[in-house]
Order: structure tokens, then C-alpha cells, then sequence
């Protein structure tokens, strides 16, 4: 696998850029998370006036051994059918990536079925599913190897092409079961407490849905651990609280390839590519924010450019937020998946840069400053 070389976001932009913040015509702090946005952006990018250039969603599907097993309210079939409808562009995320003038690349990196050479669809498939972790393994180290270039490689077109802004999104029956136990693993929080209802199990579902994840997780016995705190992220703070992660590279491909889908590990390797090249990283909801702490795990600066669109009402979204120390910008009861918060919260991003660039200091605009 590429090795990532990914640079912390250094502090010596952050005064510069808090004065700046401070400068605007406002009250100290009144423009609240968006100020907080519009320095990690300028402190991402080393600069007083960060600019967004030819933002995409990259939507990564796959299938998921594990689905037929019952981890799941809705068949497997649903996963190829909503790749269709990405490209008839017929969902939600083609409906609001087309309002705000999102690029959207989809991309197949493991669905069981055969698509054909299609506009509009990045052929990385590496298998036609997964196989089931509920058996062993959901995937060889070679095949995880293997998706995780397939993402770093759309990353680096789309770097070529001038893209500097990616969100993330993902579909896959079965992914949320995936990312409960990739999400124990990575956090060592209770596997009950990150296990929701997913696409909508009721309460006997939920119940066999844990049951079969604790099945999965007693069939690895010796799996590695992750003891190490979260990164804080934030302009390069936090490092020495994550240091220990540096260490765990194989361990995290070791967890990722054991229960993660093909999708989950593309989107890891496209993370780790778009931090390696520069890239502001727009996160989506639970099943991306696994895919995130896998990349934390192989390089834990992937968190100084991650953005974090939203809260899930998936059921171990806030606890992976908490863990990771991420303010989203967004909570609006959002489940949907598909990179659909991440192009919901793509305007926001926006306005953080007018209004480094566009709004008046006091001094330009001849307003007299608070009183000292």
C-alpha cells in the first residue's frame, strides 16, 4: 500500500488569521462557528483568504457479505438499484450536489452486480462483495490494500483537475453494521452503545443485528486494540494525544479489512490522498466517520482537515464525534447517508470564505471599535 505522508496543519497562521476573524465589523466572536471554520480553513490552507475550488462528493458503493445474514431491514439488490439512481441522478445527493454546484463522482468499488462501462460511474470494483465477517474475514489484507488505492487514485485526479475540497458519502446494504464494529474497534467504546437501527430495523431487528455483531467480534478474539485518545485536530494541536496511533498502521488495516466493506476502505484510502495533497475534507455522517477513524488510525494528521458537516441520528455518530473532539456544523436529524449532510453543509464553507475575503474591517470601513 502508498504510504501517506501527510503534514500536520501548522499553528502559524492561527493568530494571524484570529486577528484578521477579530478585525471584521462585528462584535469579538458574533459570527460564532463560522469563525472557528474560517480559520481552520485559512490555517488548512496557509492563507488569510482560503478559497474552495472545484469541490466534489466522492460516493463510494459496496456490498456487504454480512447482509443476507440479517444485519439489515432492506435486501441486498437495494445497493446496485440506488447506484442507478446516482446515475439517472434521481437521489438526494444528485439533487442537492446539482443546487450548489457540486461535482459528484460515483464510484463502484465492490457492488454485487455488473454495472458495464457507464457515464458517470469510476469502475473500482475489487470484488462483487464482500465476504462475511460473521465466517472470518470480510476481506484479504491485498483486496483492502486494493480499494484504499482505488480511492487515493480518484483523490489525485481530481487534485490534478484543481479540486481542493471533497466531501464523502457512501452507499452499501449491511454498512452500518460494518461501521458499528469498525467504530468499537477504532474507539473501544461499547459495541451496544454504537449499534443503531440502521435502515430502519425495528426492535426485534436491533436486537438480532447486535447479536450478530458480537458474534463477529468473538470470532477475532486476539484483534487489536486501540488505546490511544482521539486526535483534537484543530490547526495541529493535539499530536502528542495521538501519537501512539503512528504505531498502529498494520493493526488499523488489520481491523479494517476484518469487518469493513470495500467501500468503507476506498473512502479511507481517498481520505488519507486528499490530506496527503492539501484537500479541506467535508465529512459526512457515520458510516464515512468509520472510514475517518481507520484513516486517523494509519495517520492521525488526516484530522486537521476534516470537516465535520453534521450530526447523524445514527445512533454512534455522536458518540464517534465526541471521540474525535468534532464540532458539526449541522443537526438536522439526518440518516441518509450518501454524502447528503456533507452537500447540505457545503454552503456554509462557502460563507466562511466571503466573509474573510469580502466583509469590511473596522479600520476600511471607518467603524469605531469597542471601547477598552
Amino acid at each position: 500500500m502508498h504510504s501517506f505522508n501527510i503534514p500536520a496543519v501548522g499553528r502559524d497562521m492561527v493568530a494571524p488569521l484570529q486577528n484578521r476573524i477579530d478585525q471584521k465589523t462585528k462584535p469579538l466572536g458574533a459570527l460564532g462557528q463560522l469563525e472557528t471554520l474560517a480559520l481552520q480553513l485559512g490555517a488548512i490552507q496557509a492563507s488569510l483568504t482560503p478559497q474552495l475550488n472545484k469541490p466534489h462528493i466522492l460516493v463510494c458503493a459496496g456490498d456487504h457479505g454480512a447482509a443476507k445474514a440479517g444485519v439489515s431491514a432492506y435486501p441486498q439488490d437495494v445497493t446496485w438499484q440506488m447506484v442507478e439512481n446516482f446515475l439517472a441522478g434521481g437521489a438526494a445527493i444528485n439533487v442537492f450536489a446539482r443546487q450548489h454546484g457540486l461535482g459528484l463522482v460515483v464510484a463502484d468499488a465492490g457492488v454485487a452486480h455488473d454495472f458495464g462501462v457507464r457515464d458517470g460511474l469510476v469502475s473500482a470494483k475489487v470484488a462483487p462483495g464482500t465476504a462475511n465477517y460473521l465466517e472470518g474475514p470480510a476481506m484479504t489484507a491485498d483486496q483492502c490494500s486494493q480499494a484504499m488505492e482505488q480511492g487515493a487514485a480518484v483523490v489525485r485526479r481530481l487534485a490534478g483537475e484543481g479540486c481542493n475540497v471533497l466531501g464523502f458519502g457512501e452507499m452499501g446494504i449491511g454498512n452500518t453494521a460494518s461501521a458499528s464494529l469498525l467504530t468499537h474497534c477504532f474507539t473501544g467504546l461499547p459495541l451496544a452503545d454504537v449499534v443503531g437501527r440502521g435502515t430502519g430495523l425495528d426492535d426485534a431487528g436491533l436486537a438480532r443485528k447486535r447479536g450478530l455483531l458480537e458474534q463477529a467480534l468473538n470470532l477475532w478474539p486476539e484483534r487489536p486494540t486501540f488505546s490511544h485518545l482521539p486526535c483534537e485536530g484543530e490547526a495541529g494541536r493535539g499530536r502528542a494525544s495521538c501519537g501512539e496511533a503512528a504505531e498502529t498502521g498494520g493493526d488499523a488495516l488489520s481491523v479494517l479489512a476484518r469487518f469493513g466493506g470495500f467501500e468503507i476502505a476506498m473512502m479511507t484510502g481517498a481520505m488519507l490522498a486528499a490530506a496527503e495533497t492539501g484537500m479541506v475534507l467535508l465529512i459526512d455522517g457515520f458510516i464515512v466517520t468509520s472510514a475517518l477513524l481507520a484513516a486517523i488510525a494509519i495517520a492521525p494528521t488526516v484530522r486537521d482537515y476534516c470537516v465535520f458537516s453534521h450530526c447523524s441520528d445514527e445512533a454512534g455518530h455522536r458518540l464517534q464525534l465526541a471521540h474525535l473532539k468534532a464540532q458539526p456544523l449541522l443537526q438536522l436529524g439526518l440518516r441518509l447517508g450518501e454524502g447528503t449532510g456533507a452537500a447540505l453543509a457545503w454552503p456554509l464553507l462557502v460563507s466562511a470564505c466571503a466573509f474573510m475575503k469580502e466583509m469590511a474591517s473596522f479600520e476600511s470601513a471607518g467603524v469605531s471599535e469597542k471601547a477598552t
